[in-house]
């Protein structure tokens, strides 16, 4: 005891020591060391209120071991310290980071997340380095405009914070890749945005965004956009042109309606649920080829077009808890659905215990409706051949406003003269005669080639094409599905503008060899016909191609020639008495089974 007074009493080098440290946790010197070996410091979760001065001057002063030790092993040689490149803070309490962060030039990864951080020290503007920068979760109102001086910034994640505005120089970060930006409470997003074309994912969710300026579909590489969440009333139409967009998030917004996507042959998820959207229809779906999950739950949707059937690639469906009062029945034949959410909407011709026995059972039932309705196509009509036309119900604000003249599902033989009366001089561009008893395509059908671009013919008794129809020079849609026809005339050839043609379930032993000429079609859908052969020298004509539906027909080979049609992204094949390729192949999908017949070609 005596000893351990004496030496409190009297230590000689007590004069010399530093004062203690401010109370508060330290940072271990063993981390330190390690730290300037690797150039990697992970200080997270210390309960830090700051930054250690000696942490940012940590490749400039003088190591304390330098005074102690004078070995020259390798394990122990101080001047050999690498720059810190990679500085973990995140999970502490620091309230501001000191501009001293400027003594860390060389810098690549910030990680200061999950702090109390109100404002960013504007010498971050001095990382030249910097390829990294997580702030999220803080307390920041605002960010410098020294920040948009990091060039080489490739990921910057700025999520909940509380910012209500950016700087206008932000397009200036070119290289940047990675954008979060959601959970603040954002109003508008900078121009200059239209300058980051370098990046492939953009975060706006949770925001208070009531528009998107049009300049954003400049990000050419975009993948992934969110925007769940805001205050978006309509999306800009040239988002519809971002050719390299594979996923958007428009969740919990006020739209309306849906953009066409013209060019974004590479979506493959749509996420729109809990809008206002009222109408879906074919101009929204038919170039979405890619598509894997289009989620429209908790809208006001009242119908589903046919045109649904388009895409083939569809993996999931969710229409959960809109107005829609029946389905398409050929939804079932779309091949690869795995998920299809239906309840929360007034169907009529679906039990409420089918919808709870799952999607594979609810597919299987829509199939079978679809036999059902092509049976009672060749049913003799249970009404009278002429309709009266107090019973034909003419729509003028269809025909005003939508330019659509409809008379669907009347089972009538013929369509009333009243109907084309109604059209006088306004132009129609849709034309809708589905589900009647028709014997033969309306002659008067002719007074509307000057308008008329979509044509549904579908379900009834029609045996030819007349010549009325091959005058609709405007025509880019036809479904003529569902009827007794047996060929197509060599004038269809002069519909030069025709992109899509639907023949299923009609009478055909031949493909068409007219369709062979209309180098505009994109899409032939011919399944459930008799077909026995097609020419693939004629298919690889046809650049402009993408789907072409052939499913349960005759085909007793398939040429291995069809493989060089390169421009088809969905080819159906399955239900064909061929034996090769075989089902294993079919299922791998449309690129495995081009390549495989590529590989069966002679040389």
């Amino acid at each position: 005891m005596a000893a351990a007074r004496r030496a409190r009493a009297g230590d000689p080098r007590a004069g010399f020591r530093r004062p203690a440290a401010e109370p508060g946790p330290a940072v271990p010197q063993g981390l330190i060391r390690a730290a300037r070996k690797s150039g990697q410091l992970n200080l997270s979760g210390r309960s830090l209120t700051e930054v250690p001065q000696h942490v940012w001057r940590i490749n400039l002063d003088t190591p304390e071991e330098a005074h102690q030790n004078l070995s020259f092993g390798a394990a122990d040689r101080w001047w050999e310290q690498t720059d810190l490149t990679k500085l973990i803070l995140a999970s502490n309490k620091l309230q501001c980071l000191s501009e001293d962060v400027k003594l860390l030039p060389a810098l690549t990864v910030l990680d200061v997340h999950d702090n109390q951080l109100t404002l960013l020290p504007s010498a971050l503007g001095q990382l030249e380095n910097l390829q990294k920068l997580d702030v999220s979760h803080n307390k920041l109102k605002s960010i410098p405009e020294e920040l948009v001086q990091l060039s080489h910034l490739k990921s910057l994640l700025l999520h909940h914070n509380e910012l209500s505005h950016l700087p206008d120089g932000f397009g200036q970060l070119v290289n940047l890749e990675e954008l979060d930006l959601s959970n603040n409470h954002l109003t508008d997003i900078p121009s200059s945005f239209a300058l980051l074309i370098n990046l492939v994912r953009l975060n706006l969710a949770c925001n208070q965004l009531k528009n998107l300026p049009a300049d954003i579909s400049a990000m050419k590489s975009l993948r992934q956009l969110d925007c769940t969440k805001n205050y978006l009333e309509t999306v800009p139409s040239k988002l519809a042109t971002m050719a390299s967009l594979e996923q958007l998030y428009l969740r919990k917004n006020k739209l309306r309606s849906l953009p066409e996507f013209p060019s974004c042959k590479l979506l493959k998820e749509l996420h729109a649920g809990e809008n206002q959207i009222e109408i879906l229809d074919a101009e929204n779906l038919k170039h979405l080829n890619s598509l894997s999950v289009l989620e429209l739950r908790d809208n006001k949707i009242k119908s589903v077009p046919d045109e649904i059937t388009l895409l083939q690639k569809l993996e999931r469906l969710d229409l959960a808890n809109n107005d829609i009062s029946r389905l398409p029945y050929t939804l079932g034949n779309l091949p690869q659905l795995k998920f299809l959410a239906l309840e929360g909407n007034p169907l009529r011709t679906i039990r409420r215990d089918l919808l709870q026995k799952g999607t594979q059972e609810l597919l299987k039932y829509l199939r079978s409706r679809m036999q059902d309705d092509v049976t009672s196509s060749s049913e003799e009509p249970p009404v009278t051949a002429m309709t009266l036309p107090s019973e034909s119900r003419i729509n003028m604000h269809a025909i005003t406003s939508l330019k659509l003249l409809e008379y669907s599902e009347k089972q009538a033989a013929v369509i009333p003269d009243e109907m084309f009366n109604a059209v006088r001089s306004n132009p129609v561009a849709t034309v809708n005669f589905s589900k009647n008893q028709l014997n033969e395509i309306p002659p008067r059908i002719v007074e509307l080639k000057d308008s008329v671009c979509d044509v549904n013919l579908g379900f009834n008794k029609i045996s030819s094409i007349s010549l009325e129809l091959c005058r609709l020079h405007k025509l880019t849609h036809l479904d003529i599905r569902n009827n007794f026809l047996t060929s197509l005339p060599e004038e269809m050839e002069a519909l030069t503008r025709l992109q899509i043609i639907n023949l299923s379930f009609n009478r055909f032993k031949e493909f068409p060899s007219v369709l062979y000429h209309i180098v505009a079609l994109e899409t032939i859908l011919l399944s459930n016909n008799q077909v026995g052969s097609i020419d693939p020298l004629q298919l690889k004509k046809m650049d402009r191609l993408g789907t072409l539906d052939l499913q349960n027909n005759d085909l007793l080979q398939v040429p291995p020639e069809l493989g060089n049609c390169e421009t088809l992204r969905t080819l159906l094949l399955e239900g064909n008495p061929f034996r090769t390729p075989r089902a294993a192949i079919l299922a791998k999908g449309t690129a495995a089974v081009l390549e495989y017949l590529r590989s069966r070609i002679p040389t």
